[in-house]
């Protein structure tokens, strides 16, 4: 694999060639979604089977159950089928992103959910500082080796919004150039991480992500854990002025104890095209298994958001101006990381 770079999201010259850039999917077009029956199902005696094909919710089908029926169940696998039959035929929509808000709705969130709820027993704060309609730029600090503080903070606005928002994050490259993962992150929404792609979500009224320390922070030593790294040169703030959105600042505790980085083999790093290759007390040793993470418990919180909309068209432009709202940003998520450490009793309860 070439060696991977880190795209800075407020350099305009590295938004990559064509050939560079990930190939986007158009979506359906014109195309509408239907709810063909896929089959008889067996009615009950004293009642029809909904017809609907959106699978009900856990509370429904307990509601069900308790009526002494189990109407909820048979909708729910008729819900199913009819799924794979659109999978199958094709008569699902992506977005230009290549975005599948069905197959993240259906199957992505729920394969994350074990993670979210069970492993991590993520605690959200502040989901109201989020948007209910519009665009919003959700800037939150990274680390834990690995990206999953991403995909829980996703979770976290996907399951607990009361507006059922979804969360589009920014990506590096490097997301892009892996087999397997460069597909899911297109399915889940991701897209690259440059400010013309983040521009023209916001102006869809969507909520993106982005977390400007990238690989600084996300490879850092365990010895340096929660120290926000630098927030580049401000390009979000720029992306957000321009669109006259808010931003939200977004505190995550417990990703950082998740893989321990004692060290960084720099060598094996260059060799696979990686920016770093962590030695953690368990990985490489044990294997596979040290790939495990450790069942740290996590609190994300979501600050009052900043808003851009009332400055002039040419703030954007405004180095200074720039600097001091990144500056603002990077302050309130440091400080809040800090208040959430002292309250927290134990790394994994």
């Amino acid at each position: 694999m070439a060696d991977a770079k880190v795209i800075p999201f407020d350099d305009d010259r590295n938004r990559g060639s064509a050939a560079q850039r990930p190939q986007r999917r158009r979506s359906s077009g014109n195309r509408r979604r239907e709810s063909a029956p896929v089959g008889e199902v067996q009615a009950l005696p004293t009642r029809a089977v909904p017809q609907d094909d959106v699978p009900v919710t856990a509370e429904q089908e307990a509601s069900e159950r308790s009526r002494g029926g189990d109407g909820g169940l048979e909708r729910r696998i008729a819900g199913g089928l009819a799924f794979l039959r659109r999978r199958l035929t094709g008569d699902y929509e992506v977005d230009d992103f290549g975005y599948d808000e069905e197959l993240t709705d259906q199957v992505l969130m729920s394969l994350l959910r074990p993670l979210y709820e069970t492993y991590f027993r993520v605690e959200v704060k502040g989901i109201e500082n989020i948007p209910s309609e519009g665009g919003a730029l959700i800037v939150a600090n990274h680390s834990g080796t690995l990206p999953m503080d991403g995909l829980m903070m996703q979770v976290a606005v996907h399951d607990n919004h009361p507006a059922g928002r979804h969360l589009r994050l920014l990506a590096a490259d490097l997301v892009f150039m892996l087999p397997v993962v460069n597909e899911l992150a297109r399915k889940l929404g991701h897209t690259l991480a440059c400010a013309e792609d983040a521009a023209r979500l916001l102006e869809q009224g969507e909520l993106v992500g982005v977390m400007p320390e990238g690989f600084k922070g996300l490879g850092k030593p365990f010895a340096d854990r929660y120290k926000l790294q630098r927030f580049g040169r401000g390009g979000f703030v720029s992306t957000a002025l321009r669109a006259g959105t808010p931003i939200v600042p977004c505190s995550i505790v417990g990703a950082e104890e998740i893989y321990p980085m004692i060290g960084n083999a720099k060598t094996v790093a260059r060799l696979l095209g990686f920016p770093y290759f962590p030695l953690t007390p368990t990985f490489p040793w044990l294997g596979p298994l040290g790939a495990i993470p450790l069942p740290t418990k996590w609190t994300i919180q979501f600050g009052e958001p900043i808003p851009t909309d009332g400055y002039p068209p040419e703030a954007a432009e405004d180095p200074m101006l720039m600097f001091n709202l990144t500056d603002q940003v990077r302050e309130q998520i440091q400080h809040t990381l800090y208040k959430l450490l002292v309250q927290r009793r134990s790394v994994f309860f």
